[in-house]
């Protein structure tokens, strides 16, 4: 939906799809930053220990010279999780916060 809004504004994503934390799959999330020179994180987690933090770590270590801007991290708010419906939509991250954030390292 988010890379759909984008395209609409001329902006292109690539979006990679995760599917294991072991093993992680550093080298095509080190070729995208090397294509894009950015990289926006999406991670249902709370924003502190977890896969995004060391996505972040990796790539400032092996493709910090290929940033153009700096990572961003999408996560969950940093309060427990809440039970309601209504109020998990508000605590998940949506749409909206890709749109923002990739706007933000396009510096739009």
């Amino acid at each position: 939906k988010a890379a759909d809004e984008l395209e609409k504004d001329g902006i292109s994503c690539e979006i990679i799809d995760l599917r294991t934390v072991k093993p992680l799959d550093y080298e095509a999330i080190l070729k995208s930053v090397k294509k894009t020179n950015r990289l926006v994180i999406l991670e249902e987690a709370w924003p502190f220990g977890n896969v995004a933090t060391e996505v972040t770590y990796h790539v400032q270590a092996h493709a910090f010279d290929y940033l153009d801007a700096p990572i961003v991290k999408i996560n969950t708010a940093d309060t427990p999780a809440p039970y309601s419906p209504v109020l998990l939509e508000e605590w998940l991250p949506n749409h909206k916060d890709v749109v923002n954030a990739v706007k933000k390292v396009l510096y739009k």
